[in-house]
């Protein structure tokens, strides 16, 4: 168990504290090489094995100890530091909630635009692809809910981060892209209450993904039924 407030030793400190906030079209971060090269092998190599399509709750997740250090940092008050001087927020009161997905099917509703729940106060995006070598598929942040509509774009690769405050129009999103995309949504919320309902959202959707009737459903629904 890891000092709550001990200097983080994979998280680059320095690439998010001089990472630019940029305010269009809203307040939004972007940062490469937040976690080292030489440690990309040994944490993607430990990282979760998702074989389906959607996001998964951390309690539903099993990963090895180097992946797990990761996430160990990214729960610490001393990465929640670094977000907090960033936006110039108190997020002492926020609790932490991650989700995770591992690849898409390239199903045309997957990606599709949104601007976050408004129980999230602040949304970091942390990419854990070992390549992403297609043109669709990138992270956008929209400047609409129309998914051409972008002001920025960025692979879901290892070691790159973004964070943005939410609001009604932090809208974001991706072209659909068949691939292993593996990226890590941490976000700061309301209460302690959605934490719980969202793990538990995310819990039932992996058990229905377990069961073939069920998924086949689920893969035919809009995405916008499931978003919260």
């Amino acid at each position: 168990m890891r000092d709550d407030n001990a200097p983080l030793t994979i998280i680059n400190e320095a690439a998010i504290a001089a990472a630019e906030l940029r305010h269009d079209p809203y307040d939004y971060c972007f940062a490469e090489d937040v976690m080292p090269q030489s440690l990309k092998e040994p944490v993607l190599n430990d990282a979760p094995v998702i074989p389906d399509r959607g996001s998964y709750g951390l309690p539903d997740l099993k990963y090895g100890p180097n992946f797990g250090k990761v996430i160990d940092e990214l729960l610490s008050d001393r990465f929640r530091g670094l977000v907090e001087r960033k936006f110039d927020i108190d997020l002492s009161k926020c609790p932490p909630c991650i989700v995770m997905m591992g690849n898409t099917s390239g199903h045309y509703n997957e990606g599709y635009s949104h601007p976050d729940s408004k129980h999230k106060i602040i949304t970091v995006l942390v990419g854990f692809s070992w390549e992403w070598p297609y043109e669709r598929g990138k992270l956008r942040v929209l400047r609409s809910d129309s998914r051409d509509d972008f002001a920025f774009e960025y692979a879901p690769e290892y070691g790159k981060m973004l964070m943005f405050r939410v609001c009604d129009h932090s809208w974001h999103g991706f072209l659909p892209q068949k691939g292993k995309r593996a990226s890590l949504q941490l976000c700061y919320v309301d209460s302690d209450w959605y934490v719980k309902r969202e793990y538990w959202r995310h819990h039932w959707s992996a058990y229905a993904k377990s069961v073939p009737l069920l998924r086949k459903a689920i893969d035919l629904a809009p995405r916008r039924l499931f978003a919260r």
